[in-house]
């Protein structure tokens, strides 16, 4: 019987295959955050704040308020020391209410105080599980702030944020237009103007300042201070936080990210948009005039996965607001919304760039093949079935790829006692028997590279898939059989402990995919390891083989347990298409004995013309053989 061998390409290719698995797996892992100096931290916040409304009550509210024409002194002497904002302490919106604006799709409520945001809900969209009767909150319970840091004539800095700004509510037409307004004087204000149009995502958000030359020092920028720490909304927080970081947009059309880690900083320059983008949802401040650089700083609150969390992320953003004129005009946007890839393109501001669906051929393939061919079978049919559907066309297309591969394989298998009797003959020539087995190849017109290409083809739509999945929006909270959340794993036994690596749960399509895996390996290991010429020197590849036909599964059900079902159904449906298109090709479609003809036929003909690379390849060796004759000559 003859020793089954297995060649040191087909070693290589598995090695890669799994080396760029778990690279997939852990590129984004995020790191611990101490949840211990998070609690001291908010509690020394309320502290501050506690103690800033106390202070303000004593120094501002009793004075201003209750000026009598006997204080004009003492109001003109606060005014200097506020830079003229004292003006809004008078009015009747200093105190703490709050303007709500609304439309099919969000609801947002407003603060006197500061001014900005601080409520966000999506109305169309729950947390954690369908029917969970929770909408998901992008800002609420003090998550987020923005302000603006005012420097004034004299040498002050206020916060906006500390300041109370008058309300105007309008309409224009099915717009709702809120203006905010932080008074120095009748006619002196900076502010804040939303526009929220009808079922829509995206609010206009104005920046600007009238009349403040004499209250503010405009030598320098203003500095916006934009900060949000994201809630969980997903049911798996590992899977969540792995895919929320800030985006950022450059004015020439480069994005980039922060990245993940404990503390990460950024400070890139020319920006035009920036997004703190959790897994599903993303709040984004665009400009239209480019802010000059950007300060970022994402921090991780995720001390360990296996606790319950409120948080994920803390994502901060200090943009300078620069003069013109001697006053502030910035017209930008603000978007509170899903990282729906679909939905964020059609805004044509770029959003869609947030989307991690991977760089050059990877992303490409995604751009053009996989979205807009799974957007149009989820169309029409669900979810689940459009993963299948989906599959199965992938997997048709790249079939004739499959079928060269086997081919390949097959060529090599038939000239495999060929091969095994230059080895012999040349045992103590191992040049001469590397230029003999090229002569070989070329004369019975095998490629022995031709395995291996097909092979490599295969890898991008491989990578594309571990993309696509986890950043598809249309999958998420969508049920099939026994998952009722494609985007999140599809667990059927809840442990009562944990296992490292692999969590504290069962899910089953990874163990589908896992069983498909192995079957395939088991069916496509021994041809290719009769097919493969014996290597000097690698008495091990065969046992080495047999070892990854059980590790490769093995880092299947690890490593996709916590991953989303659609990903899995996807890996366990493409392995088992395969498993069938090998089948057929080896029993109904390459045939053995004809190759064998055809290639005895190819060796009574001239050789083919080496292409350039076997050429190059064969002058080496020869040039490396002539080397060494004449070293054993000097010798």
């Amino acid at each position: 019987m003859e020793e089954k061998k297995f060649d040191l390409n087909s070693i290589i290719g598995f090695v890669l295959i799994f080396g760029i698995l778990i690279w997939i797996m852990y590129q984004n892992q995020p790191s611990d955050k101490e949840i211990a100096a998070e609690k001291a931290k908010k509690e020394l916040v309320a502290k501050q704040e506690a103690q800033a409304k106390a202070d303000k009550a004593k120094t501002i509210a009793a004075p201003v308020v209750a000026a009598t024409p006997g204080d004009t002194v003492q109001l003109a002497q606060l005014q200097k020391t506020l830079g003229g904002f004292a003006y809004s302490a008078t009015l009747p919106s200093a105190k703490d209410s709050f303007t709500t604006i609304e439309n099919e799709k969000i609801k947002l409520k407003i603060a006197n105080k500061g001014g900005y945001i601080v409520e966000a809900t999506l109305k169309e969209f729950e947390k954690f599980k369908k029917g969970s009767g929770q909408l998901v909150e992008l800002i609420k319970d003090n998550n987020s702030n923005l302000n603006i840091q005012l420097q004034t004539t004299d040498n002050r800095t206020l916060n906006s944020k500390d300041l109370f700004f008058e309300p105007t509510l309008t309409k224009n037409g099915a717009d709702q237009i809120l203006t905010m307004r932080l008074k120095a004087g009748a006619n002196e204000f900076l502010e804040y103007k939303y526009v929220l149009k009808p079922n829509d995502y995206l609010i206009g958000f104005d920046v600007r300042s009238q009349g403040l030359n004499r209250v503010l020092n405009s030598s320098k920028p203003l500095n916006l201070a934009w900060d949000l720490k994201t809630y969980r909304n997903e049911k798996s927080v590992s899977y969540e936080n792995r895919y929320a970081e800030i985006y950022y947009n450059y004015a020439d059309g480069k994005e980039s990210y922060v990245g993940q880690g404990d503390h990460k900083e950024e400070t890139p320059e020319k920006v035009d948009y920036i997004a703190f983008k959790q897994h599903f949802f993303a709040t984004i401040l665009q400009t239209n005039t480019a802010f000059e650089k950007a300060d970022l700083v994402s921090e991780n609150l995720v001390k360990d996965e296996k606790v319950d969390t409120l948080f994920t992320k803390q994502f901060k953003a200090t943009v300078p607001l620069a003069f013109s004129n001697g006053e502030i005009d910035y017209k930008m946007n603000l978007y509170f919304g899903p990282a729906d890839y679909k939905v964020l393109k059609s805004y044509g501001k770029e959003f869609q760039k947030i989307i991690p669906l991977g760089w050059g051929i990877f992303g490409w393939i995604n751009k053009w093949i996989f979205v807009p061919l799974f957007g149009f079978l989820s169309s029409y049919i669900a979810y689940g079935i459009a993963i299948i559907i989906f599959t199965i066309i992938i997997k048709l297309a790249m079939s004739p790829i499959t079928y060269k591969s086997f081919l390949s394989q097959a060529k090599m298998k038939v000239l495999r006692p060929d091969i095994t009797e230059l080895g012999e003959k040349y045992k103590k020539d191992p040049m001469k028997k590397q230029q003999e087995t090229m002569k070989l190849y070329n004369k019975a017109g095998v490629n022995p590279m031709a395995g291996c290409i097909p092979a490599l083809i295969q890898l991008p739509f491989m990578y594309a898939s571990f993309q696509f999945f986890p950043s598809a929006f249309e999958l998420r909270q969508k049920s099939f059989l026994w998952a009722d959340d494609l985007s999140s794993f599809d667990s059927v036994v809840k442990l009562p402990f944990h296992i490292p690596l692999y969590g504290d749960h069962i899910s089953l399509f990874p163990i589908l995919a896992a069983i498909a895996i192995f079957f395939y390996m088991k069916m496509t290991s021994g041809d290719q390891q009769m097919a493969a010429p014996q290597q000097e020197g690698m008495p091990d590849m065969a046992k080495m083989m047999k070892i990854m036909i059980y590790v490769s599964p093995l880092m299947m059900l690890i490593f996709f347990n916590s991953y989303g079902a659609g990903l899995s159904l996807y890996n366990f449906i493409s392995n088992l298409i395969t498993i069938g298109i090998m089948f057929v090709i080896k029993n109904y479609i390459v045939d053995s004995e004809k190759i064998h003809a055809q290639i005895q036929e190819n060796k009574l003909k001239e050789p083919k013309k080496p292409s350039k690379f076997q050429q190059r390849l064969q002058d080496v060796m020869e040039q490396q053989e002539a080397a060494k004759k004449t070293q054993n000559k000097k010798k």
